[in-house]
């Protein structure tokens, strides 16, 4: 096997490591009930997380928690969808999302957020960014 064929199966591996961080962040981003919401947190996002975006900068579980609670109370009725595929390289994914209404399929809010993996797997950091936001 040469060295591109190498690296494009280790690349589909660790491809798998970035889908399945992407999908714990959803499972957290969507958990609803605080037992559930709190647990999810702790499975998708390492002790020492931070989460900084234009609306938020927390940092640790507590913090992440507090403010997806916050999301959820802002919006009621709506979920977080992942949009497209997850990209990455070395310790960072990148991945698209948006919040949609459960009740018609609207999605006001999109954007997308790059993270950094810790050696678990779990997600050490997340910058996320807004593509589109409801006029206020």
């Amino acid at each position: 096997m040469t060295q591109h064929q190498e690296q494009v199966v280790q690349q589909g591996s660790v491809g798998d490591r970035y889908a399945a961080a992407a999908a714990r962040y959803f499972e957290a981003w969507n958990a609803r009930e605080e037992g559930a919401l709190s647990k999810a947190v702790e499975a998708a996002f390492g002790p020492d997380v931070t989460y900084t975006d234009p609306l938020a900068d927390v940092a640790g579980h507590d913090g992440l928690t507090a403010a997806i609670a916050g999301a959820h109370a802002q919006f009621p009725g709506y979920v977080f969808r992942q949009v497209g595929e997850v990209d990455g390289h070395h310790d960072i994914a990148r991945f698209g999302w948006e919040l949609v209404s459960v009740a018609d399929g609207a999605a006001p809010v999109a954007g997308f957020d790059v993270v950094r993996l810790g050696e678990d797997g779990r997600i050490r950091s997340v910058l996320g960014f807004l593509d589109r936001v409801p006029a206020v």
